[in-house]
């Protein structure tokens, strides 16, 4: 079993607005009350790695399957509950991809993304519902 890197995150003593640093960078949050407008949300991060690691795979596997593949971009949906924790309890990833792509394969790429690489949706897929759809754009 491999061990991660650890992440560090540090109060800036303004507001509630943190400072995370990983082993590849560093990024700001804040609560989503917090006055300063700084950071996203530690909900927000997690959707943003969610979109994130699907999108590295989608990518990965369209060019192993000699797709042309012109642009992709993944937007995440959440609800989440009226009672704390306010956690997600369903996400819908939606798929935009731009080029000549195969639709057969744009479903397979996804399918394995989200079934046996994304990291990020096996984490979560046991806690959230996740749904999922794709756009071709041309």
């Amino acid at each position: 079993m491999a061990t991660s890197e650890p992440v560090v995150v540090s109060w800036k003593k303004e507001g509630l607005l943190l400072e995370g640093v990983t082993s590849h960078g560093r990024l700001d949050m804040a609560s989503g009350q917090d006055e300063s407008g700084q950071g996203a949300t530690p909900m927000e991060l997690l959707a943003v790695a969610l979109a994130g690691c699907t999108s590295m795979d989608v990518i990965s596997i369209l060019k192993k399957m000699r797709q042309p593949l012109e642009g992709l971009r993944v937007e995440v949906h959440g609800e989440k509950a009226d009672e704390h924790p306010k956690r997600f309890v369903s996400l819908e990833v939606v798929y935009h991809l731009k080029g000549a792509l195969d639709e057969k394969k744009v479903q397979r790429a996804i399918e394995l993304s989200e079934t046996k690489y994304c990291s990020v949706e096996a984490t979560l897929r046991p806690a959230v519902s996740i749904s999922s759809r794709y756009v071709l754009e041309g």
